[in-house]
């Protein structure tokens, strides 16, 4: 008998989505971005479903044209995106040269197609587009195909032109997301990215079977993880009020949760115009630290990792100058208690895997904060679901 995952077989291959028309509507949430968070849980479960056996450790991507021969020709991997696209593509940067052992560049598909990049046959080129309509995504696709590059689509609309002019597509599976700022689909993302590492990891040889087994039994926690963070009873309203009346504000992580960061900022920019940025948390001395001032609120992804001392020192120095700091921290973390003004705990993951978790109480802060500010959560000024135009 095959293994399940919320009681649903995850042997059978999955090669389109149905989308239930009920999921375009809101029901009890007020915005379909707070709906969207909510079912991120949902979402990855769906992004694993027939593509992993936790009994014999194998990821099945049917829809990938790399056989073992084939993915020990690659010297070199580029992911290509825009947006909260691009954050992913940096967190599977981090993802492949761990697992797959390949050096990685992740670059804007804006600036991919005029700077006449290097790249050849031995060249893996990946987008991640939600839409696959992304205009400058579209175009980095066409420069690495002319180039002779084998190129690989995490996209979510199944039938959209990306993943069609790929060579291979790993659906997101997150089903349709409707507000502007997105949510599931950068979690679902993450997942796929994953299971690209994995899937090139044992092609080339750098992982071995216990090793994998490992790997991929860290995968089968995650939907409970993603709803233990949904569903933690932390007062999202009351630490919003701490955003509200701000005009700026810093958000720190380092390694793999650098992106984070990134995503974070991006999130409380888009839906409630506040100055947000990701920084990575090494650079803080090297010119962001004169912001700091106790009316600049900082966000701070401080997990146990390798880096957790490194990220306890630089909640010292924002503390130091007078800073108000919300940190995300792993469950039980009792010295950072005593540290931050504020903490948001998460339930522990695999450091590959960290990025998946800690990023919804980011979103959820985010929601909040805009919800406070009265404004249009789902359809924020100025932004569009896909960037179809230049």
């Amino acid at each position: 008998q095959c293994s399940t995952i919320d009681g649903a077989p995850l042997r059978k291959s999955l090669h389109t989505v149905d989308f239930d028309p009920v999921a375009a509507v809101k029901g009890e949430y007020r915005h379909f971005m707070e709906k969207e968070i909510h079912e991120q849980a949902r979402a990855i479960t769906d992004t694993l479903r027939g593509r992993v056996d936790f009994e014999t450790g194998d990821v099945l991507l049917n829809n990938l044209p790399v056989n073992h021969g084939k993915a020990r020709t690659f010297r070199r991997v580029v992911i290509t995106a825009c947006g909260t696209a691009l954050h992913a593509g940096i967190v599977g940067k981090y993802m492949i040269e761990s697992l797959a052992r390949i050096p990685v560049d992740v670059d804007y598909g804006s600036e991919f197609r005029y700077r006449d990049p290097f790249l050849d046959e031995h060249t893996l080129v990946v987008t991640v587009s939600q839409s696959g309509e992304t205009v400058d995504t579209l175009a980095a696709l066409d420069e690495a195909r002319s180039k002779g590059c084998l190129t690989i689509g995490i996209v979510n609309a199944v039938g959209s032109q990306a993943s069609r002019v790929c060579d291979g597509v790993v659906y997101m599976h997150a089903g349709p997301e409707i507000g502007v700022a997105s949510t599931k689909a950068y979690t679902a993302s993450l997942v796929d990215l994953y299971l690209l590492a994995l899937y090139l990891g044992k092609a080339r040889g750098t992982i071995g079977p216990e090793r994998m087994r490992g790997l991929v039994a860290d995968l089968s926690r995650l939907p409970d993880l993603a709803g233990q963070v949904l569903g933690d009873g932390v007062d999202y309203e009351r630490l919003a009020s701490r955003f509200s009346g701000c005009e700026s504000s810093l958000y720190l992580g380092r390694g793999i949760n650098y992106p984070t960061a990134l995503e974070g900022a991006l999130k409380l920019k888009e839906i409630s115009y506040i100055h947000a940025e990701g920084y990575p948390a090494g650079e803080m001395k090297h010119g962001p630290i004169a912001l700091i001032d106790n009316s600049m609120p900082v966000v701070a992804i401080a997990l146990k990792d390798h880096a957790y001392d490194k990220m306890l020192s630089n909640i010292e120095q924002v503390k130091a100058r007078g800073g108000m700091v919300i940190a995300i921290a792993t469950e039980g973390d009792a010295k950072i208690a005593d540290k931050a003004d504020e903490v948001i705990a998460v339930p522990w993951a695999s450091s590959l895997l960290n990025p998946v978790i800690s990023v919804i109480p980011l979103q959820r802060l985010a929601y909040h904060v805009a919800v406070q500010r009265g404004r249009n959560v789902d359809q924020p000024r100025n932004l569009a679901k896909s960037v179809t135009v230049e």
